[in-house]
């Protein structure tokens, strides 16, 4: 998958939009918060995304994908990884991960912020 590929994909999402909120850095949001990041264009094909409330679920997906798959930077903490996008890890496996992340970020929102079905 490529990365435009990904970024049409979680734009396409109800109520998502794209932000660059450190310079190049492309990330899309739904209401006022953040639950994919794409990185810069000439950044290499990933994705953070949230795989797990915390490691302990976030971290089968690095035992499933140890060579795509890795804690992300800063936010790993709070169940965020980095996924490849031109790995061994599936476009359906990927589309997944940034649903299940939008979904935990939606919940997340507070109701005026959130997406009307």
């Amino acid at each position: 998958m490529t990365r435009d590929e990904m970024l049409a994909y979680c734009l396409g999402l109800p109520a998502a939009w794209l932000d660059r909120p450190w310079e190049e850095t492309e990330v899309a949001k739904v209401g006022s918060r953040i639950f994919a990041f794409l990185g810069a264009p000439h950044d290499p094909p990933r994705v953070w995304v949230k795989c797990g409330p915390d490691r302990t679920l976030a971290d089968e997906w690095l035992h499933r994908h140890p060579d795509d798959a890795e804690v992300a930077p800063y936010l790993g903490r709070y169940g965020w990884n980095t996924l490849r996008l031109d790995g061994g890890i599936g476009d359906d496996e990927l589309f997944e991960a940034v649903d299940a992340s939008y979904d935990a970020v939606v919940a997340k929102l507070p109701k005026r912020e959130r997406p009307t079905p």
